[in-house]
């Protein structure tokens, strides 16, 4: 790929800065590029999709686990210093490429800001703290692993299945033995599953950053982020999961693997952020596209991919999720409307009781903890399918089964700690593990009570969530 610009792009980059430069606003940190104009659709510019050399990977190394938190809303709990002015909104181009979360709450959250709206100032202040913290963050890589995987490819993904541990009756501990909801902490050790968790919240927060502040630098890092981890051909990723998840003794890789990928469904949408950037090129976006379809490609037709699609609890839900944010990312939307429309009785009908229950979940050591992810799978599929007409947020299943809402409805009363979860919960929750469902359940659903349990949660927690930015308080 080239390092210029296609004509056509510089073009209309060069208009969008007019359209800036003539409309006022608040003005832009300095070091930044700039108020952020709504993107272009990419889908027909020129150019062959090939994997392109990037500069010395030359900044600071923090701990992968300083990014592993919360990619459910785009980002990652991080603690930092600044504040700055939100940019201005500008006259939209085209509609902004974001797929689970939505465009207009987004926009109209930018408006808010700009006109010195404070309701949303706290978790504004808190999302330019942790992207001024993720500025430190990586490079990335799958090859800066010490071990090599079976393939002896370095550039091969490899994880450990986090709840499997050493038999202590066995002289080497092989093979070994399963104890559900306790991570293990070898999975740490030289594994590749920490640094993509902190590569992709890393990518989320910047680029959130990026869309309400149009500090280029976040932009920037974001995009060699990216580079890094999936398109330099001494560093990148290959597009598979073959290695995910090994449990020593047993196996070199299991479809349960396949979860550790779900962040995808997040990261797409913050690729589309990055979309106006000068620093995110129109050759990266091809590059990006070419590698997220090679690994759908590896999803539907592995057979660890078909494995996890056959999956009946969460694995099965993000499964279906990674599928349709993979098809619209790429623009598949055949493949998207399919998925959606399957997962009507594929996962929401057959997951969720008449009551609100989710049984495969409720099992689990951790019931509270997997029933909310879950649950956050099903909304961002039913996010999903609005892009492709495909009303999941009102699907219920025949003979009045189960439906997202019922969901919502038995799990949501729990944010508030006054009333007791009854099922096992060998370790503690966030107290904020609600907040992004509840806000988003009020915008979906026509009911006050959600905006009641809202106010059941600490009140710091819910004004400095990002959930306020990407679902504002005046979206209805």
């Amino acid at each position: 790929m080239g390092e210029a610009l296609a004509s056509g792009d510089r073009g209309a980059r060069g208009r969008d800065r007019a359209v800036r430069d003539g409309g006022g606003g608040i003005p832009a940190r300095r070091g930044s590029g700039g108020p952020l104009v709504e993107s272009i659709s990419r889908d027909a510019r020129p150019g062959p999709a090939r994997l392109r050399a990037v500069p010395s990977r030359g900044f600071t190394r923090v701990s992968p686990c300083t990014a592993t938190l919360a990619l459910w809303c785009l980002g990652f709990q991080l603690g930092a210093v600044a504040a700055q002015s939100p940019v201005a909104a500008t006259p939209t181009v085209a509609r902004l490429r974001v797929y689970s979360l939505r465009a207009d709450a987004l926009e109209q959250a930018r408006q808010l800001l700009a006109t010195g709206d404070t309701a949303l100032r706290p978790a504004y202040e808190r999302l330019v703290r942790e992207a001024d913290v993720a500025l430190k963050a990586g490079p990335f890589s799958v090859t800066d692993k010490r071990r090599t995987p079976p393939s002896g490819d370095k550039h091969d993904y490899v994880s450990m299945a986090p709840y499997w541990w050493p038999d202590s009756t066995k002289p080497n501990g092989l093979p070994y033995l399963r104890r559900d909801g306790e991570r293990n902490p070898e999975i740490r050790n030289d594994y590749d599953a920490p640094r993509l968790a902190a590569l992709t919240g890393a990518v989320s927060t910047l680029a959130l950053g990026y869309y309400f502040t149009a500090d280029e630098r976040y932009a920037d890092h974001a995009a060699r982020l990216l580079r890094v981890w999936f398109l330099d051909p001494a560093t990148h990723m290959n597009p598979h999961l073959r290695y995910g998840q090994v449990i020593p003794g047993m196996t070199q890789g299991r479809a349960a693997g396949v979860i550790e990928t779900r962040s995808f469904v997040a990261l797409v949408d913050a690729i589309g952020l990055l979309d106006r950037s000068p620093s995110w090129r129109d050759a990266d976006a091809q590059a990006m596209r070419t590698w997220m379809s090679a690994y759908l490609q590896w999803l539907q037709t592995s057979d660890i991919g078909k494995a996890e699609q056959g999956a009946r609890n969460n694995h099965g839900t993000w499964y279906d999720a990674q599928v349709a944010a993979l098809a619209l990312f790429t623009g598949d939307t055949g493949l998207a409307r399919a998925t959606l429309e399957a997962s009507k009785a594929r996962r929401i009908g057959a997951q969720v009781t008449r009551d609100g229950r989710q049984p495969y979940e409720l099992v689990r050591t951790r019931s509270l903890s997997y029933s909310a992810m879950n649950l956050e799978g099903l909304c961002r599929l039913a996010e999903l399918g609005r892009a492709v007409g495909v009303n999941l947020w009102s699907y219920e299943a025949p003979g009045g089964g189960g439906s997202i809402r019922k969901a919502l409805d038995y799990l949501a009363p729990y944010a508030d700690t006054a009333l007791e979860w009854h099922g096992q919960q060998i370790t503690p929750t966030e107290p904020d593990w609600a907040v992004l469902l509840l806000e988003r359940a009020r915008v979906a659903y026509p009911s006050a009570r959600y905006d009641e349990l809202l106010r059941k949660i600490s009140g710091d927690v819910v004004l400095s969530h990002r959930a306020r930015l990407l679902y504002p308080p005046s979206l209805r």
